[in-house]
C-alpha cells in the first residue's frame, strides 16, 4: 500500500523514491522523539535500547527493503549478457552477488558490523589490537559495499547509513581503549571505563536521530540520554520543542530552495555539448550556482536530523552564563556557511560533526608523526577513502589540502603586511568581500565538481572546460607567495614570522 503512495508522491514532487524516503525517515524521527519523551523517558534502560534499536532498524527497512528490486529493474540490459562463466569468476564474499547488489534485506549489513563490533571488545579487551581490528575489519566491509554496489552516480543505498556508522563503531573502539589510560583532554570525555552491553551498543547504533545521516555523537552522550541527564529540567524531559522546531523549518526552508532551484542545475548539464559551447563566464558562474544549491540536500537533511537529536535531548550541551543550549549535534553553522568569505569557515560550518569525530580520532592521533601538515594529509587520505572509491574524492580531497595551505599563507600575509592590513580595513572592504565570496564560492564548485561526478570521464571533462583553472590559480598564489611576502612585509616581519 505504501510504495504505490510513495511512488506518485515521488512522480509528483519530481525526485526520486529514495530521496522522497530519506526525506520522510528524517521526518519520522520527531514522532519517535516524542514518543521517546511521552511515554519512555521514565523507562528502564533496557526498554529504551530496545525502542532506539527497533525505530532505527524499522527506518533501515522503509529505505532499502526495496533497493535490491529497484536496482535489479534498472540494470542496464546488456549485463545480461555476461556469461556465467564469467560471475563464477569474479570472487564474491558473502552476502554480495556479482551484479552490485546485495543478497536478502539490506538492513543485515549494518547489524552483522555492530555485532562483530561489541564481540570485539568483549574478547580482545582494551588493546591496540583491538583498535586496529576494529578499524580495518570495519573499513574493509564499508569498502566491500562500495565495491560491489558500485555505480557511476550516487544511490540512496545501504552504505549511505553504513559510512555513518562505521565511524561510529570505529570510534567506539578508540574509546573504549581511552577509557583504559591517561587519556588527552580532548578524548577525556568519550572514553569509556567498561565494556558497554551488546543491547547498548545497537541502541547507540540504530538510534533514529542520527543512524541515516549522522550526526557523529559517542556512547558516553547516548548513555547521559538514556540516564536522563541531557536535559535542562533535572529529571524531566527537556524543554526543546521549540529549539528543535526550530531547526526543522529552517531544514524545510532549506529543502524548498534546493527543489526550486536545483532543477536549473543538473549534473547532466557538464557532461552536455551546449555547456561546453557556452562562454568561459557563463560555465564559471553555473558552475557556481550549481554548488551553492547542491549543497543545499546535505544541509536540508543534516538541519531536520538535528531537530530530532534535540527534541530527544541528545542536542542537550549544557548552559553558558544560565542560557541553555542545544548544539551538541548542530552539524552546520548556517550564519557562517552563508556569510564567511573563507574555505576554512566552510570546512568549520559545514558536516562539524564528522570534521570534528576526524580531528579527535585521527589529526590528533597523528600528534606523535610530529607534523602537522602529514597528520593534516593522513587525516584527508582516511576522509577520501571513506567517502568512497571513486577518483573525484581523491581531487576534491587534494584540492582541499592545497586550498587550506594557500589560504593560511595568505590570510598570514594580510595580517603581516601593514598595506594589506590597512586595505582590508578600509572602506573598500564590502568590494573586497564580494570578490572574496565569488572566489570562493567558485572554487568550492571547482572541487565539488568531482566529489558529486564521481568518475574521472565526467569530472575531467567539467575541468578541462574551464582550463583546470582551480588547479592553476593555486598553484600559482602558492608560488607566488614567497616574491609577495618580500615586496609587501617589512624585513622585521618576515623575521619575525620565518621563527614562529
Amino acid at each position: 500500500m505504501a510504495a504505490p503512495l510513495l511512488k506518485s508522491l515521488a512522480e509528483s514532487l519530481g525526485s526520486p523514491e529514495p530521496a522522497v524516503r530519506l526525506i520522510l525517515s528524517l521526518v519520522i524521527g520527531y514522532p519517535f522523539a516524542l514518543v521517546y519523551r511521552w511515554f519512555l523517558f521514565y523507562q528502564p534502560a533496557t526498554v529504551l535500547h530496545l525502542f532506539h534499536t527497533l525505530s532505527g532498524l524499522a527506518l533501515a527497512v522503509f529505505n532499502f527493503e526495496n533497493w535490491l528490486k529497484n536496482k535489479r529493474l534498472c540494470k542496464d540490459q546488456t549485463i545480461k549478457t555476461e556469461t556465467r562463466l564469467q560471475n563464477q569468476l569474479r570472487p564474491e564474499p558473502s552476502g554480495f552477488q556479482a551484479d552490485g547488489t546485495a543478497v536478502g534485506p539490506q538492513v543485515y549489513h549494518s547489524a552483522v558490523c555492530v555485532l562483530v563490533q561489541f564481540l570485539m571488545l568483549r574478547l580482545m579487551g582494551r588493546t591496540v589490537t583491538t583498535v586496529l581490528s576494529s578499524f580495518v575489519f570495519q573499513m574493509v566491509y564499508l569498502l566491500a559495499g562500495y565495491y560491489y554496489t558500485a555505480t557511476e552516480e550516487y544511490d540512496i543505498k545501504w552504505t549511505m547509513p553504513h559510512c555513518v556508522l562505521t565511524l561510529k563503531l570505529i570510534g567506539l573502539s578508540l574509546d573504549y581503549y581511552d577509557g583504559g589510560k591517561e587519556a588527552r583532554s580532548q578524548q577525556k570525555s568519550a572514553a569509556l571505563t567498561s565494556v558497554p552491553s551488546l543491547l547498548e551498543v545497537f541502541g547507540f547504533s540504530y538510534f533514529y536521530g542520527g543512524f541515516l545521516v549522522g550526526p557523529q555523537f559517542t556512547l558516553q552522550s547516548y548513555k547521559k540520554l538514556v540516564a536522563r541527564e541531557l536535559t535542562d529540567t533535572p529529571g524531566k524531559p527537556p524543554n526543546s520543542a521549540l529549539p528543535a522546531m526550530r531547526r526543522f523549518a529552517l531544514g524545510f526552508l532549506f529543502l524548498v530552495i534546493y527543489a526550486m532551484f536545483s532543477p536549473y542545475f543538473p549534473d547532466s548539464y557538464f557532461l552536455t555539448d551546449e555547456f561546453e559551447a557556452q562562454p568561459f563566464w557563463y560555465r564559471c558562474v553555473f558552475m557556481l550556482l550549481w554548488a551553492k544549491f547542491n549543497l543545499y540536500k546535505y544541509v536540508t537533511c543534516w538541519l531536520i536530523a538535528e531537530g530530532v537529536c534535540i527534541l530527544s535531548g541528545l542536542g542537550y550541551n549544557g548552559a553558558v552564563e544560565g542560557k541553555h543550549r542545544w548544539d551538541a549535534c548542530a552539524n552546520m553553522k548556517v550564519w557562517l556557511f552563508e556569510t564567511t568569505p573563507r574555505f576554512q569557515g566552510t570546512i568549520d560550518s559545514f558536516n562539524i560533526n564528522t570534521n570534528e569525530w576526524a580531528a579527535r580520532n585521527v589529526f590528533k592521533r597523528c600528534r606523535f608523526l610530529g607534523n602537522k601538515a602529514m597528520s593534516h594529509i593522513l587525516t584527508l587520505l582516511f576522509l577520501t577513502v571513506w567517502h568512497g572509491l571513486h577518483s573525484g574524492y581523491v581531487i576534491c580531497f587534494s584540492m582541499e589540502f592545497l586550498i587550506i595551505m594557500v589560504e593560511k599563507q595568505f590570510v598570514a600575509l594580510v595580517n603581516d603586511s601593514p598595506t594589506l592590513t590597512k586595505l582590508a580595513n578600509s572602506s573598500l572592504y564590502p568590494l573586497l568581500y564580494v570578490v572574496q565570496q565569488f572566489i570562493h564560492w567558485l572554487f568550492m564548485a571547482y572541487s565539488l565538481v568531482p566529489f558529486c561526478l564521481l568518475t574521472y570521464d565526467k569530472w575531467l571533462r567539467v575541468h578541462m572546460s574551464v582550463y583546470f583553472l582551480g588547479h592553476v590559480f593555486f598553484l600559482v598564489a602558492f608560488l607566488s607567495v614567497p616574491y609577495l611576502r618580500k615586496a609587501l612585509v617589512p624585513k622585521k616581519e618576515r623575521g619575525q614570522a620565518k621563527q614562529d
